[in-house]
């Protein structure tokens, strides 16, 4: 059986703000998709992976319906463009073709080609803007992360520091949460079982930030891959084994509040 004819639905360009290499370590990243685009996708279970891309099945969030899909990567770093193409269910065979420019070591052009097998002119720009509406959406979310992943790989290691007063504790009580630089590294103080408790604002697995989502019964979530840690303990809740970075000690000392390193 011969492939479908393939018509261009849309084209776009964004200048991203990031390099070429960090734009590699995310479009390889099939991980993230569900959790940091969750508004966008409920699941994705790894199919396969080579040297040459991935394959996943990929479960969209339930709108008029949920949609499951196999979408297959090839990527082609020499020449910086990689292709995503739709091998099942909704939209099977359409492609994304996205050729990389690098400009700098943190501005890189793309361009992004949407094409689908569609011959009617109506319905092919119709379905192009929905293309650019959604990817538009996923770029965003991703360019977002990569900047902070940039500059949180720049970090200093922890560093020994003098007890920090961060007031009085009334004060501090209506400040929660709050995050505050402590050795060198983002502290999160919250609120946990009546007690201010503090944890490493970073995520082990690739210093996700830690203090962008809200602390529930004591769990917190990265919001870039999902893991899940207890703030009280330091300890990995999702079965993935990582733990956070040694956590300062909170004292109530003549009505302050003051962190002292671990």
């Amino acid at each position: 059986m011969s492939s479908p004819t393939l018509s261009t639905a849309a084209t776009c360009e964004r200048l991203v703000q990031a390099s070429v290499a960090r734009i590699w370590e995310n479009v390889f990243d099939w991980q993230h998709l569900p959790s940091l685009h969750d508004t966008s996708f409920a699941a994705c279970e790894l199919v396969g992976m080579d040297a040459a891309g991935w394959r996943v099945a990929l479960t969209s969030q339930p709108g008029a319906e949920r949609l499951r899909q196999i979408v297959k990567l090839h990527a082609n770093r020499p020449e910086h463009r990689y292709v995503v193409v739709t091998e099942e269910g909704t939209g099977a065979g359409s492609e994304i073709q996205v050729q990389m420019h690098p400009l700098s070591t943190d501005q890189t052009q793309v361009v992004i080609t949407y094409h689908i097998a569609e011959s009617d002119p109506e319905r092919l720009a119709a379905i192009g803007q929905g293309f650019v509406t959604l990817y538009t959406r996923l770029w965003d979310e991703d360019e977002a992360m990569m900047i902070r992943r940039e500059q949180t790989s720049h970090l200093p290691n922890p560093a020994p520091y003098d007890p920090i007063d961060l007031g009085p504790s009334d004060d501090l009580m209506d400040r929660l949460p709050l995050t505050v630089e402590a050795g060198g590294r983002p502290v999160r103080l919250a609120l946990v079982d009546a007690k201010i408790t503090a944890f490493s604002a970073l995520c082990p697995h690739w210093l996700g930030p830690l203090d962008e989502t809200p602390v529930e019964d004591g769990i917190v979530r990265c919001p870039w891959h999902d893991y899940r840690f207890d703030v009280r303990t330091g300890k990995s809740c999702d079965g993935r084994g990582l733990t956070l970075e040694a956590a300062p000690t909170v004292s109530l000392i003549e009505a302050k509040v003051w962190l002292t390193a671990p």
